[in-house]
């Protein structure tokens, strides 16, 4: 058998296939399914693209012979808040950015189910036909959870394909103080998991996740090569995994994780969740003993976004260029930090919000000590703005 970096047969990867369907099939029972599907794939993005072509293959199953000239005007829900994926699959997938509809989201960043019943039948009364909802599941910049049993109702209502984008936030799923912001999860028809976000698997580290019992994912994407997947071998011919994907050969990413679960195992992917949520619970709490430091919300996850009002600025809220100086404070001290080599944290402005720092803190060898040396050194590169 090659090295672990190739998996398309059996025949060249067994011990690689069976683990893969062995972390496969843990993650499935952590969202709540005993059956399923799945594969490890490049990344979030290309994750939330399977699920978006599953989704229009099972709707749509001639698309596969006979193209886009066929199929009526297809409809995507997501909200303003999630991931840029969903609008790169749309494109990608010949479905076309402007179809890819838009749905409101709460003060907290979580999407609002009833707005997305609304769009959806606005949609169909425009003669357009809605197929996939992608619902976020730890969103980039705040960390929201979408309200997943709501949304469940919504597109079991309208017969639509829900996909949960847990790229970011999956990992929770360990904790059993913190699995309850996925509820109704299992609900879903396809979930994405990014291993190597949360519980810091090595680069990359992503997997599909599909409740689907009936063969979806290899229908979907089969070319049945005579060459590598011939019908008369000796073993078990769903062992052959490569069918399964777009890509043939595959690097077997489902290997840093086998070893780290054996490693290190549920309750030590637990701790790593909970510990991460407590240095979060720590900062904001330091944060709030300082003065300057200005939340945009209190955090539903471990993504801590704030303001940093430089002391020239406090108390000056009335002014008329106050929004326009406070867009320039996150800016100058990120430059500032990448200079002097400190630290590495991203701003960035949300809607009508202007530029703030996001802190999303998760690593296992982060300390109080390193939180408390964050507040300390934003307050030294920005004090004298």
């Amino acid at each position: 058998m090659e090295g672990p970096r190739l998996s398309y047969t059996y025949e060249v990867a067994p011990v690689f296939v069976l683990m893969e369907a062995e972390v496969l099939r843990g993650l499935r029972q952590l969202v709540g399914w005993t059956e399923g599907d799945g594969l490890f794939c490049p990344g979030g993005s290309a994750s939330n693209m399977y699920a978006m072509n599953i989704a229009r293959y099972q709707h749509f199953p001639e698309v596969k012979s006979q193209g886009l000239c066929g199929l009526p005007r297809l409809n995507i829900f997501t909200s303003s808040d999630s991931h840029y994926s969903v609008k790169k699959g749309a494109a990608f997938l010949g479905i076309g950015t402007d179809n890819v509809i838009i749905v409101e989201v709460d003060e907290g960043g979580r999407m609002i189910p009833d707005d997305l019943d609304e769009k959806i039948t606005l949609a169909k009364s425009q003669g357009a036909v809605p197929f996939f909802v992608s619902c976020t599941s730890g969103t980039t910049v705040r960390g929201a959870f979408d309200p997943l049993d709501l949304i469940a109702d919504v597109c079991e209502k309208h017969k639509l394909w829900m996909h949960v984008d847990a790229a970011w936030g999956g990992s929770v799923l360990f904790s059993k103080q913190h699995s309850h912001l996925l509820k109704g999860v299992y609900r879903a028809n396809s979930v994405s998991w990014n291993p190597h976000k949360m519980l810091v698997a090595g680069l990359q580290c992503s997997a599909l996740l599909l409740q689907d019992t009936t063969d979806l994912l290899r229908k979907c994407h089969s070319a049945n090569a005579t060459y590598l997947f011939q019908q008369d071998k000796f073993y078990d011919l769903n062992l052959d995994v490569g069918d399964k994907s777009v890509q043939c050969s595959r690097k077997v990413d489902c290997l840093k994780l086998w070893l780290m679960w054996k490693a290190v195992g549920s309750i030590g992917f637990a701790e790593r969740v909970d510990k991460a949520f407590n240095q979060a619970r720590y900062l904001v709490e330091q944060m709030k003993k300082r003065e300057g430091f200005h939340l945009l919300q209190e955090p539903e996850f471990v993504n801590v976004c704030f303001w940093f009002i430089p002391p020239s600025m406090r108390g000056k809220e009335g002014m008329a260029d106050y929004q326009d100086r406070l867009a320039k404070v996150a800016p100058v001290i990120k430059e500032r930090m990448m200079k002097q080599g400190t630290m590495m944290v991203g701003y960035q402005p949300l809607g009508n919000k202007v530029n703030f720092f996001r802190m999303v803190v998760f690593s296992p060898l982060l300390t109080q000590k390193d939180m408390d040396f964050f507040l300390d050194e934003i307050e030294r590169l920005g004090k004298d703005l």
